[in-house]
């Protein structure tokens, strides 16, 4: 973002890290405008990086409740079918 001395809007240009000058002129009344600092862009756009963080930020504020303790039907399906697994011993 760059501000001119002589009060016009701020300007705002893009410009690589590497590349980025100290002052432009403004556009509007010619005059030079300063680099100044802004805010940091962070959380602008749709990207599925956002939309992940968006999701789990929303599970951290409202976790998923059961509404009734899951029915429990004697023992489940066994993990495994393999029946050299069966001979393991049981914690």
């Amino acid at each position: 973002m760059f501000r001119c001395a002589a009060g016009c809007d701020d300007i705002t240009q893009q410009h690589s890290m590497a590349q980025v000058p100290d002052a432009i002129e403004c556009p509007l009344c010619a005059a030079r405008a300063r680099r100044v600092i802004g805010a940091p862009a962070l959380g602008v756009g749709n990207t599925a990086g956002m939309r992940a963080q968006d999701a789990t930020r929303a599970t951290a504020d409202r976790p998923h409740v059961v509404s009734i303790v899951p029915s429990s039907s004697g023992r489940g399906a066994p993990a495994s079918s393999n029946p050299l697994h069966r001979k393991l011993p049981r914690p």
